[in-house]
């Protein structure tokens, strides 16, 4: 962003939280993670085992019901920016992204990487 206030370009940083989409389709995710796991040397496999990939899925399944399913929130925050006469400099899409990753990014690093 501040490279490119040097050309006269302003960039705005729009941060969503988690939304339903393709990307973050679960089930699109799992299949991915399989796929990269098959292809992942056996010294790698073993470090990790086979608990860290069930877990890591379980986890995703659990998020996925708190995303977000109204990507408006998303496309307001892009039409103000591109339409604003002063758009601002960060725009935060959804709850978590407001009320998680926003305050969580100003915590000191040890306890942000507690939670």
């Amino acid at each position: 962003r501040l490279e490119m206030r040097n050309f006269g370009v302003k960039v705005c940083v729009i941060e969503p939280g988690y939304f339903k989409t393709m990307i973050t389709n679960v089930d699109n995710l799992e299949k991915n993670f399989h796929s990269s796991w098959e292809k992942l040397p056996e010294e790698i496999k073993t470090s990790y085992g086979e608990s860290y990939l069930r877990q890591f899925v379980a986890m995703l399944k659990m998020l996925q019901m708190t995303y977000n399913s109204n990507l408006s929130l998303v496309t307001n925050c892009m039409e103000h920016a591109l339409t604003s006469l002063h758009p601002r400099t960060r725009y935060s899409a959804g709850w978590d992204a407001k009320l998680l990753y926003l305050p969580v990014s100003y915590l000191p690093s040890a306890l942000s990487d507690a939670l």
